[in-house]
C-alpha cells in the first residue's frame, strides 16, 4: 500500500509542532501564536501543499446529521 504523505509532509509537520512546542509558531493572517496541536498539524501540512509535496486533499465542508 502506498504512503498517504510523503517524507517531505512529515518533516513539514514535524517542523510545525517543534515550533508550537517552543512558542514560535504563528497563525496566518491575524499572526496570533498557535496553543492547538490540530492547528500546528494543518499549518505543517499547509506548508508541504505549497512546497509541492504529496499529501491529501482536505475535507471540505461538513455534513450535518439529520
Amino acid at each position: 500500500m502506498a504512503r498517504k504523505y510523503s517524507k517531505t509532509a512529515q518533516k513539514s509537520v514535524k517542523r510545525a509542532m517543534h515550533k508550537r512546542k517552543k512558542g514560535t509558531l504563528k497563525s496566518g493572517r491575524s499572526g496570533k501564536k498557535v496553543k492547538s496541536r490540530k492547528q500546528a498539524i494543518a499549518i505543517g501540512l499547509s506548508e508541504a501543499r505549497k512546497k509541492g509535496a504529496r499529501v491529501p486533499k482536505r475535507k471540505t465542508g461538513r455534513k450535518s446529521k439529520r
